[in-house]
């Protein structure tokens, strides 16, 4: 007790200091990471890991007016458990298996208090332990969906690595110099495998042009697909999915799990696809560029044009 009540002392002066600093307008990066180091001190909690949980929360949040440093947000039927939802009581709350926990030492468990909010999340992850596979089973049973846990953990991992958590970089998919040709191709009637439509864009390039990541993120997918031939598939920190197919092959020693950065060489433009592993030359060379965005229930399909030709014009 008398050591949980230093932490929160502790804790209550480091938010003082960085609410100094929000007021000298220091970085909201900087601010966001404070606040999930000053965490991890008292949790023991790697730092990432809320700032991979906020992230994917705010990927699946509406726009909001109000600006927020901490876009967590717990139900209320985890946060109150049985207790009334008007109740900020911490005994009750924790007596009706709410996880609602009063964080910043003021005797309240206030659901909108974003010290209140890391803290309960926080000590929810305590709760299962500190490595990766018990966060992994922490935040499975606390959303209940494969592809959110695999994409918090894909965030977390690409956070810590380059130690920050803004990752707005992008480049062009073909380097310069090489020769290459699109146009809005999203939304097509495709034939082969069926009536469908392509959700995607086609850029035109020789065999063996590279192909370039567009953002940093984490290589999700690699392999042969009947439609896609040779194909890779790599998520960005915004839940989206960025797809590359038609692939003449792959950078060499790239796999499933690794991390990219904007611009660096994934694979080769090609002609796979449209049959068995290896079947190649059914239509001229291209890449097949399609981008999906995750909404934490669901994935689709949008079109990148816009991005590519933004990413052209700003790629140096």
């Amino acid at each position: 007790m008398i050591k949980r009540s230093f932490l929160i002392v502790l804790f209550s002066y480091f938010l003082l200091t960085t609410i100094a600093y929000a007021e000298e307008n220091v970085d909201e990066e900087e601010q966001k990471i404070n606040l999930f180091k000053q965490m991890e001190a008292i949790t023991y909690v790697p730092w990432y890991y809320y700032a991979a949980i906020n992230q994917y929360e705010s990927n699946i949040r509406k726009a909001s007016e109000e600006k927020k440093l901490i876009d967590i947000e717990i139900p209320d039927e985890k946060w109150y458990g049985l207790a009334p939802q008007t109740s900020n009581n911490p005994s009750a709350i924790e007596l009706f298996l709410g996880m609602g926990r009063d964080g910043d030492g003021d005797g309240k468990t206030d659901k909108h208090n974003e010290m209140d909010i890391l803290y309960t999340f926080g000590n929810y992850l305590q709760g299962y332990g500190h490595t990766e596979q018990d966060i992994k089973a922490a935040l499975w049973n606390y959303y209940r969906r494969d592809l959110t846990v695999l994409s918090i953990m894909n965030y977390a991992r690409l956070m810590n690595k380059y130690q920050k958590i803004t990752f707005d970089t992008t480049s062009f998919p073909i380097p310069q110099g090489y020769n290459y040709s699109y146009r809005n191709t999203w939304g097509d009637a495709r034939g082969f495998g069926g009536r469908r439509i392509h959700e995607g864009t086609d850029i035109f390039a020789n065999y063996g042009t590279p192909v370039r990541a567009t953002t940093f993120g984490i290589v999700e997918l690699k392999g042969w697909n009947k439609f896609g031939g040779w194909r890779i598939g790599i998520r960005d920190i915004y839940n989206r999915y960025h797809y590359y197919a038609h692939l003449n092959g792959f950078a060499e020693g790239i796999e499933v799990g690794d991390v990219v950065e904007a611009g660096q060489t994934i694979g080769s433009v090609g002609s796979s696809g449209y049959g068995p592993p290896g079947t190649s030359g059914k239509f001229p060379p291209h890449l097949h560029y399609g981008m999906y965005k995750d909404d934490g229930k669901s994935e689709w399909s949008f079109d990148p044009f816009p991005y590519l030709k933004k990413w052209e014009r700003n790629t140096p």
